[in-house]
């Protein structure tokens, strides 16, 4: 089978660069309104395909009790005519190739990177040939510089807690640009001081919900409830003969998510332990922490106390790793591989 196309855009402002033609007010040519030739000018996503050596995307997390870093990737492009050096007044994106640029990766039709470039890398050869390669993060690196309001919250639900967070002056994050599951429990009034972290706060938001806090392919906010209960309908499967066909499959069987002692506490309020007795006696004490939570009754933090000692009283066996081989896939396959998300339960 044929590999998904790939694409490769950066968000270039190139109102006033010979790319054009872009959309000119009061021009009785490149002013017509509902033109096909004439683009808006301002920041608008470039396709550089053509200029792509090689890239690679990471995003996600390998570990239950760990909070996600910020997603990355990194494109190699072929820069001999030096279209990617910020010296070179000749370029194309003359005076474009800055920091903080965004940047989209498509395969086929699905989108599985967005971010900002940080960094911009230049390599010369002795023969004169050139590459650059764009270094670039998602927005977990925005909201681990921003600080928050301080105050002192009302009652509610986590996800509503998130969204303030988003929508504080400080943060300013667009609407447009969430992806927020509502919340199945409550987080307290607990003050929020002076020079609080976003990043930080929403990540304790989070694990007071035991939910997931990314952010996903289209660099939307995306915030998933402690439910994660799929029903077969829709359920992605891999498997050999019946679902999708896998190259490669990684088990691990051991005690990396074994608990049977957990303890946890919120600020303000009490400390809640769970222990599950048979499981101590087989493996020994295994202890789980959670403190500084922000529930809103120890009510709260008694019940995540005793799901977790329940359900992390035994060593897991997992899957750890499955490895696909795209091009060996039908297209739809093709497309079901590539629209899976982080926080989507599959089945192997």
């Amino acid at each position: 089978m044929a590999v998904p196309a790939e694409k490769v855009e950066i968000g270039f402002d190139l109102t006033d660069s010979p790319i054009g033609p872009f959309f000119r007010l009061n021009d009785s040519v490149a002013g017509r309104l509902d033109n096909t030739e004439y683009r808006l000018g301002g920041t608008i996503f470039f396709d550089v395909t053509d200029r792509v050596q090689s890239f690679q995307v990471d995003r996600g997390k390998s570990r239950r009790f760990s909070t996600f870093p910020a997603g990355a990737a990194g494109v190699r492009f072929n820069n001999h005519d030096r279209a990617f050096d910020p010296t070179y007044p000749d370029s194309p994106f003359a005076g474009q190739i800055i920091p903080r640029r965004e940047i989209r990766i498509t395969s086929g039709t699905v989108v599985q990177f967005t971010g900002f470039i940080d960094d911009w890398n230049l390599t010369y050869t002795v023969d004169g040939n050139s590459i650059a390669d764009a270094v670039a993060k998602d927005v977990t690196s925005f909201f681990s510089k921003q600080i928050i309001s301080a105050g002192t919250p009302t009652q509610e639900l986590t996800s509503a807690r998130i969204n303030e967070v988003l929508d504080d002056p400080e943060v300013n994050w667009s609407q447009e640009l969430r992806d927020i599951e509502t919340g199945t429990v409550d987080v307290g009034t607990q003050e929020i001081s002076e020079g609080t972290n976003a990043l930080n706060y929403m990540q304790k938001v989070t694990e007071t919900e035991g939910g997931l806090l990314f952010i996903n392919r289209s660099g939307e906010v995306a915030f998933r409830n402690a439910v994660q209960a799929p029903s077969s309908t829709g359920l992605v499967t891999f498997g050999q003969g019946t679902g999708i066909p896998y190259s490669g499959i990684q088990v691990v069987y051991g005690a990396e998510l074994l608990y049977n002692e957990v303890v946890v506490s919120n600020v303000g309020g009490g400390t809640a332990t769970a222990a599950n007795l048979n499981s101590q006696q087989e493996y020994g004490v295994r202890n789980l922490s959670l403190t500084d939570l922000l529930g809103a009754t120890d009510t709260q933090s008694i019940n995540l106390a005793i799901r977790y000692a329940d359900l992390y009283s035994e060593p897991e066996y997992r899957v750890e790793r499955l490895d696909v081989q795209i091009h060996d896939l039908e297209p739809a396959e093709q497309e079901t591989v590539l629209s899976l998300e982080i926080g989507d339960v599959c089945k192997v």
